[in-house]
Formats: C-alpha cells, sequence, structure tokens
C-alpha cells in the first residue's frame, strides 16, 4: 500500500532535541554528534560551567550509593569515569563495576582514563534502553547527566530497575528545576555565557545551547520521582543540590 506523503510524515515517531521537533532517528544521532565534538573538552568544560560543583554533587552521590566491597554496580552514560573510578575504589578486587555509555567518543575517553589510573573495569557500549544484563543482576544502578539525553525515559528507568537485585539502589543524578528567584540569572548565564563558553574552549557553541535547551525540556523533580514510581521503584526521593541546579533522585526495588 502507497501511503500520501503527509501520512507518512505523521506516522513518524518525534521527539525534542533541545526545543526543536525531530524524529526519534535523528535525535539519537544529533545527541551522537554533540558527544563525539565535546568529549575531548567534557571534563574542562563542566569544571568551568560548574565553577567545580559537579565534583561536589558527585561526591554526594558516591556517598548515597553506599558502594561495599564485592558489589555488583553498574554506571550508565558514565562518560569520562569518575562516577566509576569512586565506586570501583568502593566495591573493591572483589566487586564488578561497568562503565557504559552509548557514545563511542565519552566512553573511549572514561575507559583510556580508567586504565591509566590502573583501574581494569569492563566498558561497554550500551543502549540504556536496551540494558544487555539479566535481570535481577546489579546491587546499584548510576546515570549521571545522562537521563535527560535519553528518547524513552521512562523505558530506560524500567530498565534500570529490571537489572537491579531485590534491595538494590537506582541513583538519578540530573540537572533539575531551578529555585524560582535564580530562574532568570540562571537562564542568562545557560542561554549567554554557556553558549560562549562552548565556542571558546571547545569550539563548539551549538552543543552548550543544546545543553542548555534539554535542561529545559528534562522533567523537574516531582515528575521525574514520578517516573521512577512508575517503573517500578519504592521510596523514591530526591535531594536538591545547589539550589536545584541539579538534582539526585533515589529508589529502591523491592
Amino acid at each position: 500500500m502507497t501511503y500520501p506523503l503527509r501520512l507518512i510524515i505523521s506516522m513518524t515517531n518525534t521527539t525534542h532535541f533541545g526545543y526543536k521537533t525531530v524524529s526519534e532517528e535523528d535525535k539519537v544521532h544529533k545527541v551522537a554528534e554533540v558527544f563525539h565534538s565535546v568529549a575531548g573538552k567534557y571534563d574542562v568544560m563542566n569544571d568551568l560551567m560548574s565553577g567545580g560543583l559537579h565534583r561536589i554533587w558527585k561526591a554526594f552521590t558516591i556517598a548515597q550509593a553506599g558502594i561495599r566491597p564485592g558489589f555488583k554496580v553498574l554506571d550508565i552514560a558514565g562518560g569520562t569515569g569518575d562516577l566509576a573510578k569512586a565506586f570501583a575504589k568502593k566495591a573493591g578486587p572483589t566487586g564488578e563495576v561497568w562503565l557504559t555509555d552509548i557514545n563511542e567518543s565519552m566512553l573511549r575517553v572514561g575507559r583510556d582514563r580508567l586504565l591509566n589510573q590502573g583501574i581494569a573495569t569492563p566498558a561497554m557500549l550500551c543502549d540504556a534502553e536496551k540494558l544487555p544484563f539479566p535481570d535481577n543482576y546489579f546491587d546499584r544502578v548510576s546515570v549521571a547527566f545522562g537521563l535527560r539525553n535519553m528518547t524513552h525515559k521512562e523505558v530506560a528507568l524500567s530498565e534500570m530497575q529490571r537489572v537491579l537485585k531485590p534491595g538494590g539502589k537506582l541513583l538519578v543524578l540530573e540537572f533539575s528545576k531551578v529555585w524560582e528567584p535564580l530562574k532568570k540569572p540562571y537562564d542568562v548565564y545557560s542561554f549567554s555565557v554557556l553558549p560562549w563558553l562552548g565556542k571558546k574552549i571547545a569550539n563548539d557553541a551549538e552543543s552548550y545551547r543544546y545543553l542548555a535547551e534539554s535542561i529545559r525540556m528534562h522533567p523537574d523533580q516531582e515528575t521525574l520521582k514520578k517516573m521512577m514510581q512508575d517503573a517500578g521503584l519504592d521510596r523514591v526521593e530526591y535531594f536538591n543540590l545547589t539550589a536545584g541546579v541539579a538534582a539526585l533522585h533515589t529508589g529502591m526495588k523491592f
């Protein structure tokens, strides 16, 4: 059967890429382009953009994870390996920590960094919406600053819940809805300063404009809490960090 062009277009699943509406397939490619572009300067830009605060947010996440020797841990969208490094040290030689990312450039940077620091932990190119791990396998699952880039967040959260052991914990660290009195100056910073920094440091203003837009399109604290509950997680709570610039959500599987 031959469909008219307008019907074919209407049948195409669309989503958002920042403030733009694009096909789901197109978003995958566009997000990949962003992270291929910024991988080499990712950590430098994180320090500049947040004034080093991202390190404090990650330290809080590591503390909340409560990793013990022998734990099995999955770090999704682990990028340059900050969390995986800390988790591997805490899980020790009897533990199992997986560094995963859907972006090859980011994963390569993280894998090489860990190896250079004497940390030999498995690294895998991995789609969070189709995790290649068995049910009830991990004691902890984490995703830091990666969920907002996923097309089907509810599917990814369900997959994270699936691979957790009963009694396991999911930790989602992500940019979130900022405290209302800070909204205007935060917007000025996000849409003026960030792209300028991206241009000067990473020679890529557009990727950092996308970053600012993607944060605004990401579910706020209460909405993400409900999404985690809908994915089957219990005792879901969140911690606002730096007046809500970022938030850590945690949930348990029982």
